[in-house]
C-alpha cells in the first residue's frame, strides 16, 4: 500500500492533479524540448520566431485583400517554417558536433533565416499599404548579407 501511494504522490506531482496542470506540464515540456534542440531560447531565436510569425500573418493578411488566399499556399508557408526550424535544430548539432563555445553555424543560421522572413514581411505588406521606415529595410538586408557570409565576421 505504500508502494502504490508513494508512486501516486509521484505522478500527480510530475503530471498534476487537474486536466489542466497535466496540459501545462506537458506544454511546457515539449517547449522545452523544442528551444533545447534548436539551441537555447535567446534573444536571436526569439526574433527570427517573432518574424516568422509576422510573415505567416501579412502574408495571410496580403492574400486577403488580393483575393489570393489558397489552402495550399498557406500549409507550404507552415511547411518552411517548420523546415527552416529543423535546419536551425541540425546547425545547432553541427555547433555541438565540432565542438567549441561559440555556435557559429546556429548563429549565421538564424541571422540569415531572420533577415530573410524579415524582408518576407516587407514584401507582404505592400499589397496592404503599409510602408516601414528605409532604415529597418536596410537593417534587414544586412541581417541576411551576415547570415550569408561565408567567413562569420560580425557574427
Amino acid at each position: 500500500m505504500g508502494v502504490k501511494l508513494f508512486v501516486a504522490t509521484i505522478t500527480s506531482a510530475a503530471a498534476g492533479s487537474t486536466g489542466k496542470e497535466f496540459a501545462f506540464g506537458g506544454l511546457s515540456a515539449i517547449a522545452g524540448l523544442l528551444a533545447s534542440a534548436l539551441g537555447g531560447w535567446d534573444i536571436a531565436l526569439q526574433v527570427l520566431v517573432a518574424l516568422m510569425i509576422a510573415d505567416y500573418a501579412t502574408g495571410v493578411l496580403g492574400a486577403l485583400k488580393t483575393r489570393a488566399v489558397t489552402s495550399e499556399k498557406m500549409f507550404w508557408g507552415g511547411v518552411r517554417k517548420g523546415v527552416i526550424l529543423g535546419v536551425i535544430a541540425l546547425a545547432a548539432m553541427a555547433d555541438q558536433w565540432v565542438g567549441g563555445d561559440t555556435p557559429i553555424f546556429r548563429t549565421l543560421a538564424v541571422y540569415f533565416y531572420a533577415g530573410r522572413e524579415g524582408l518576407s514581411v516587407v514584401e507582404n505588406l505592400g499589397p496592404i499599404g503599409v510602408q516601414l521606415p528605409p532604415g529597418l529595410v536596410k537593417f534587414l538586408e544586412q541581417l541576411k548579407q551576415k547570415g550569408e557570409s561565408d567567413n562569420g565576421k560580425g557574427v
